[in-house]
């Protein structure tokens, strides 16, 4: 709660010293913390300053009654509608101007329409398994593990005694996440069109894998139920570190936000799958509308933000103020910038040393459309849900049924 109020006081006390003038940038976001990049950066210089509104859907917000701001940052940005809003920010880089080198490239290309590059990418996240350090697990791999490895592992982890399991290595029913997860992996395809579009082939053939997961592993799903029903009434690392369970799933920003104790009786594993890992959809990007008032300023915020003493300096502050136990990193999320999560996060996260996967392996996520996020947690994820649990697809409301429901509803 304190946590929440300093926030609302730095926006308050931000739009009132940074009102006005060209040279003050608005910057509309969904990300909290960037009250404090933009309290940082209005210290650091004289010459600009920002002032940091919050929406929940920032994105949305642009035409609006006229409204605009000067940067937008959020997730969900890259969409159809994307070229129409923002302006291209090539001229961002250059001799003595940001590098495109200093980027994760696959992130970077994200926010590119026709060559031109739109949208910078700010931050990401990434799927793990937690498991405990005490479970001395042999694993193939230093930094990731496949479904192979997490079923083999799982069931031979498992005790059953008189008719129910009283431990279980792992189940795919545990987490909608990690059904997601696992759709994605197998092509799944999830991306945007009138509102949405997939590959319906893979995603059965996906839902299809975890029917048999269950049956291969755990008996049935009505023993999975039970075990769920009987002890998940502690949070995913409790149950790995009593050893009720072998692997949870947990994203990067929940594992590196949990509190010391519990990281360190922990170790993860990224989830990859014939050598890719899914980034998380939800990633943050940054834009300048095309509408922007004080593009100037704006530009000069985001050249200060991409810097990577700068960010290490944000990363400081965090960590000094204790904000960095309740955000992971920059903005919720490992920075775009390589050489900043590569060389600075093992400095503040030293479960991370050796530990980031190379960058071929990532899988960026497809262009979804701007109500993903609603879309995702009331249809997508839902049937994910539904479906996993039942072996035959006809005894199921079909997904594009689902869809055509929300949007007759939400018209």
């Amino acid at each position: 709660m304190r946590f929440i109020k300093c926030f609302g006081f730095l926006f308050a006390i931000i739009s009132i010293l940074s009102c006005g003038g060209t040279k003050t940038a608005q910057v509309w976001t969904d990300r909290p913390e960037f009250a404090i990049y933009g309290e940082l950066f209005n210290t650091a210089q004289t010459q600009y300053k920002v002032s940091i509104k919050y929406y929940e859907n920032p994105g949305q917000e642009l035409g609006k009654n006229g409204n605009t701001a000067d940067i937008i940052v959020g997730s969900w940005l890259k969409n159809p509608s994307t070229g129409a809003y923002f302006k291209s920010l090539d001229n961002l880089f250059g001799a003595n101007k940001l590098s495109r080198n200093i980027f994760y490239s696959k992130l970077l290309s994200i926010g590119r329409i026709d060559r031109n590059q739109y949208l910078l990418p700010v931050s990401f996240n990434l799927p793990a398994l937690i498991f405990s350090k005490n479970s001395n697990l042999e694993l193939s791999n230093s930094f990731t593990i496949d479904f192979n490895e997490i079923k083999f592992l799982s069931k031979d982890y498992n005790d059953f005694s008189r008719g129910a399991y009283t431990r279980m290595g792992f189940s795919p029913l545990w987490s909608d996440d990690f059904l997601m997860t696992t759709a994605v992996l197998w092509g799944a395809s999830f991306r945007a069109a009138s509102p949405l579009a997939w590959d319906a082939t893979a995603l059965e053939r996906s839902m299809n894998f975890v029917n048999n997961w269950t049956i291969e592993v755990n008996t049935s799903n009505q023993a999975e139920e039970e075990f769920i029903f009987k002890y998940f009434f502690e949070p995913p690392e409790k149950l790995v570190q009593n050893g009720r369970v072998l692997f949870s799933y947990m994203d990067s920003r929940d594992f590196f936000t949990l509190n010391e104790e519990s990281k360190n009786n922990l170790d993860y594993r990224w989830i990859m799958d014939q050598g890719r890992i899914p980034i998380n959809e939800d990633l943050v990007l940054i834009g300048i509308p095309k509408r922007a008032k004080s593009a100037k300023a704006a530009r000069a915020f985001i050249q200060w933000f991409f810097n990577t003493e700068n960010q290490k300096i944000i990363m400081e502050y965090c960590t000094e103020t204790r904000i960095s136990e309740t955000v992971f990193g920059i903005c919720g999320g490992f920075s775009a910038l390589n050489p900043v999560t590569e060389q600075i996060f093992p400095q503040y996260y030293p479960e991370l040393l050796g530990r980031m996967p190379p960058s071929d392996n990532l899988l960026s996520p497809n262009v979804l459309p701007g109500n993903w996020a609603n879309i995702k947690e009331r249809v997508v994820l839902p049937y994910l849900h539904d479906r996993s649990r039942s072996t035959k697809a006809e005894d199921v409301y079909p997904l594009e049924r689902r869809l055509s429901d929300w949007i007759r509803m939400n018209r």
